[in-house]
């Protein structure tokens, strides 16, 4: 699908311009992850990108409104050419929209909640989670800006381990019968929703590349 966006790219200036802003937003949630899970794991304080995070978080809603202005101006132009691909583009750029949310919630765990990770049972495999996450950012940015099909496909075959984990993590923490502190309970539990929603609509966006528009928002859902 992003081949054929390519070539409507060369006789349309706006549509070009929205996609050049989705990697903006890629490139701007993958430094809020990154940033956040510092926070949680004591490397970065707070306070210190606290800021940081809001206002990349703003940069991408206003990126995501950019576009849309940008898609409905060129069907507006060429009214019934590239509906389908502009269409898309529209529900990629909500996607990229929510992984900006979905970090800034990751962060906000870390800000809360300071009391730390004692239960190596939980934290590892969230620790893998994250780096798993961290390797599909880059793989779908790679993806969205050289419609690279391979990258995609790398991408969506992480997810699904990213899902398992994160779905062990939230079930274990249900039957576990051992004592752990409530809100390290509580925090486990809510990286565990955050990384799975982040991997989630990074998948949808890989999807996308690889044209399969009937997928769309199938890796959406819970």
């Amino acid at each position: 699908m992003f081949r054929q966006l390519y070539t409507a790219l060369t006789s349309d200036n706006s549509l070009d311009q929205a996609f050049s802003e989705l990697t903006e937003m890629l490139d701007h949630a993958s430094w809020m992850f990154i940033r956040a899970n510092n926070v949680l794991h004591n490397s970065v304080p707070a306070k210190d990108v606290r800021d940081s995070i809001y206002s990349r978080d703003r940069a991408i809603n206003e990126l995501e409104r950019s576009i849309r202005r940008k898609i409905l101006r060129h069907l507006t132009v060429n009214p019934g050419y590239d509906v389908a691909i502009s269409l898309a583009l529209m529900s990629v750029a909500k996607d990229a929209e929510r992984i900006g949310d979905y970090c800034k919630n990751v962060f906000e765990v870390g800000q809360f909640y300071t009391q730390g990770f004692h239960v190596p049972k939980y934290q590892e495999p969230l620790d893998q989670v994250a780096d798993h996450t961290i390797e599909m950012f880059r793989l779908v940015s790679h993806a969205c800006h050289s419609s690279d099909e391979s990258k995609a496909r790398d991408a969506i075959a992480k997810v699904r381990t990213i899902r398992q984990q994160c779905d062990w993590v939230i079930q274990e923490l249900f039957a576990d019968e051992n004592e752990i502190e409530f809100h390290e309970a509580v925090a486990y539990s809510l990286l565990a929703r955050h990384y799975k929603r982040v991997a989630a609509h990074l998948a949808n966006i890989a999807t996308a590349v690889l044209g399969q528009l009937e997928d769309l928002d199938f890796y959406d859902e819970d």
